[in-house]
């Protein structure tokens, strides 16, 4: 800053001699010299010019078309992952990831009553599970493992919620639906399955009936 301003100093002090020369005369030789290297030295101290016009910046470029490609080619293939996973049946591949989606569901419920209903909304879908396995001639095992696993989602979700509200409609209509359901399983069943789905109706058939 100190040395901009002896620079201004000397040019000013330079033009003030310019006004007292006689007209017709000109400067002299060595007076061109001093103004022409204190004019050069103001140049060098004042640095460069700023850039009249700023940068254009560079247009973002999305994402090249065989990375969009295969971005929405992995959605829906887990898309359709997702829909048969949730369509599997005991013996499929996927069945267990089925499995561990439902529990852990169950297990990230907020409360009982959450947990409750999940773990009835789960021995629905056994029974639907029992249904789609009848007539193939390799269920047996697996129709008794489900229709095991689906009186014990079944007690364990009503033993929730009968601990926050004994009385609540959610229990009698659980029980309803699973009846209408199962019931008509029976004549498809062979002995030892028929046994295991009729204790299960003598279990909802008190929840169903009207609180007395």
């Amino acid at each position: 800053m100190g040395r901009s301003r002896r620079s201004r100093e000397h040019v000013l002090d330079h033009l003030a001699q310019l006004r007292r020369l006689p007209l017709g005369g000109g400067p002299s030789d060595s007076f061109r010299e001093r103004l022409r290297a204190d004019l050069v030295s103001h140049h060098h101290d004042a640095g460069p010019a700023p850039s009249a016009r700023p940068r254009a910046s560079r247009p973002r470029r999305g994402l090249p078309w065989p990375s969009a490609l295969a971005t929405f080619g992995l959605a829906g293939v887990m898309m359709v992952s997702a829909f048969t996973t949730y369509r599997a049946v005991p013996g499929d591949t996927l069945y267990p990831l089925k499995r561990a989606a439902e529990s852990t569901l169950v297990r990230l419920s907020a409360d009982d009553v959450e947990r409750g209903e999940r773990e009835l909304v789960s021995a629905k879908t056994r029974a639907a599970e029992v249904a789609e396995l009848l007539g193939s001639s390799e269920a047996g095992s697996l129709v008794s493992e489900t229709l095991r696993e689906m009186e014990r989602s079944t007690r364990s979700g009503i033993g929730r919620l009968e601990r926050v509200s004994p009385r609540s409609p959610k229990i009698s209509r659980f029980a309803q639906d699973q009846r209408d359901v199962v019931e008509p399983m029976l004549d498809q069943l062979d002995e030892a399955h028929q046994d295991q789905a009729s204790g299960y109706l003598d279990y909802i058939e008190g929840l169903a009936a009207p609180p007395g």
